[in-house]
C-alpha cells in the first residue's frame, strides 16, 4: 500500500552552481530522470517551489549576512562571511538560487504539516552546513533550519532531526542547540578526520536543552553493517523517548564507499535500508509525518541517482527493487556527461549482516555508540547499557 508523498521540484534548482566544484547539479538532473525513467515520479505529487522571502530567511540569518549573499550574486570579487572561498565560491545568481532551495524546504514543511501529504521530499536540499551568519561546507542558506522554524512557526510542538549524512550537521545542530523543542541526531565520520571537526558526543545541547543534540562518531571505514549497528543502537530508542510531532531527515549520501571527500564504506544498498528504516519510524512516532530533504553525496552517477531514487520511491509507499536494471535511455544519458553507468538499482546480492550493539564492545565502532549513549540516553530517561533502549 502506497502512501501520500510529495516533492518539490523545479530545473531552476540547477542553478545552483559553484562551477567546477564537487557540488555538481547533475547529481540531481540525473536522480530526477532516473525517477522518472522508472515511473517513480508516477507516484508523488510534483510541488514547484518558491524563493524564500526576506522574513523567511531571518529567521535563520542574520540581515547582514543577507546584504553580503546579495553582494557576492553580481561581485565575482567578493570575499567575506564565508563566501569567495574554495568551499563556497561566488556565483552569479547565488541569493536567488540559494533562496529557491530553501524556499523548497520551507514549501515541504509546509506541505507536510498542512495535510497535503504524509511525507515531502526536497532532494535539493539538506544544505546543513550554513551559520546564522555564514556560509559554510557548500552551503549558503541552511533550508533544514528553516525547514524546521516553518514546522514550529505552523504549531508543531516536537521535531525530531536526524542527520546521516558523512560529516557533521553542525549548521542545524548550531540553530538549535539551545531549543528543546527540537532533537538533532548526527550519525557522522569521526570529527577528527573530516570537515567541519565538530559533532564528538560530548555535545547535547545547552541549558533546557541538555540531552536534544546527540552525535555519533563513527571511525573511517565504518561499512553497511557497522553504521546499521550504530543506526540502530541510538537512533530509534532516542526518537521514541522524545516523542516528535514531525520526523525531518538529512538523507545525505556521501557515506557511499566511492564518496570522493570521505571515508566511510557503504553501498547503495545500506543507504536504502537506512532510508526504510527511517520512513518506518516516521510512522511508528510521527503519525506518518516524514520532511525528507537531500544532502551530500558527490557520487554524481554511480550513488547519488540511485540512493535519492530510493528515496523518492521509499516516500511513495513503493520500494524500488534493488535487482531493478538501470533504464539504458537513462544510462546513454550518463554516459554522454562522462560518466560509468552501474547496471542495476542495488550493489549487494544478500543483505549485510547486522549484529546488535551490546555493551562492552572494545571496537573503535562500539565504543563510539557507547559514549554517544553514556552521554545523552540518562538525559532521555533511557538506559545507556541496556540494548533494547
Amino acid at each position: 500500500m502506497g502512501c501520500s508523498a510529495g516533492i518539490v521540484w523545479d530545473e531552476g534548482y540547477l542553478a545552483y552552481d559553484f562551477g567546477d566544484h564537487p557540488l555538481n547539479p547533475m547529481r540531481l538532473d540525473l536522480t530526477i530522470r532516473l525517477a522518472r525513467e522508472l515511473g517513480v515520479l508516477d507516484e508523488v505529487a510534483i510541488v514547484v517551489p518558491q524563493p524564500a522571502d526576506e522574513a523567511q530567511l531571518l529567521t535563520v540569518h542574520d540581515a547582514d549576512y543577507l546584504d553580503a549573499v546579495r553582494r557576492a550574486s553580481t561581485d565575482p570579487t567578493f570575499d567575506g562571511y564565508g563566501l569567495g572561498t574554495t568551499d563556497d565560491p561566488v556565483f552569479p545568481g547565488m541569493f536567488e538560487a540559494s533562496a529557491l532551495v530553501a524556499g523548497g524546504s520551507a514549501l515541504a514543511a509546509r506541505t507536510l504539516w498542512d495535510g497535503e501529504v504524509e511525507h515531502a521530499v526536497n532532494i535539493a536540499g539538506g544544505l546543513h552546513h550554513a551559520m546564522r551568519d555564514h556560509a559554510s561546507g557548500f552551503c549558503v542558506f541552511n533550508d533544514v533550519a528553516l525547514g524546521i522554524r516553518t514546522l514550529l512557526s505552523s504549531g508543531a510542538q516536537r521535531i525530531a532531526y536526524v542527520d546521516v549524512d558523512v560529516h557533521h550537521g553542525d549548521g542545524v545542530q548550531a540553530a538549535f542547540y539551545d531549543d528543546p523543542r527540537v532533537l538533532t541526531i548526527s550519525l557522522h565520520q569521526d570529527p577528527r578526520t573530516l570537515f567541519p571537526g565538530t559533532g564528538l558526543p560530548s555535545e547535547i545541547g545547552r541549558g533546557e536543552a541538555e540531552g536534544t543534540s546527540i552525535n555519533v562518531a563513527l571511525p573511517p571505514g565504518t561499512d553497511d553493517s557497522g553504521w546499521l549497528r550504530a543506526f540502530r543502537a541510538v537512533v530509534p530508542g532516542a526518537v521514541r523517548a522524545f516523542h516528535p510531532d514531525v520526523l525531518v531527515t538529512q538523507c545525505g549520501c556521501d557515506t557511499h564507499r566511492d564518496d570522493p571527500l570521505a571515508n566511510l564504506e557503504l553501498t547503495v544498498d545500506g543507504q536504502r535500508t537506512a532510508i526504510g528504516e527511517l520512513h518506518t519510524l516516521a510512522h511508528e512516532v510521527a503519525g506518518g509525518r516524514w520532511l525528507a530533504l537531500g544532502g551530500g553525496g558527490y557520487g554524481l552517477v554511480r550513488c547519488v541517482p540511485r540512493t535519492w531514487t530510493h528515496l523518492i520511491a521509499e516516500a511513495s509507499g513503493r520500494p524500488v527493487d534493488p535487482e531493478t536494471p538501470i533504464p539504458a535511455g537513462w544510462a546513454a544519458y550518463a554516459r554522454e556527461r562522462g560518466g560509468r553507468p552501474p547496471e542495476r538499482m542495488g550493489e549487494r546480492i544478500e543483505p549485510p549482516t547486522v549484529e546488535p550493539w551490546q555493551p562492552g564492545g572494545d571496537s573503535w565502532l562500539d565504543r563510539a555508540i557507547g559514549a554517544t549513549r553514556h552521554a545523552v540516553f540518562p538525559l532521555l530517561g533511557l538506559d545507556p547499557d541496556d540494548p533494547r533502549d
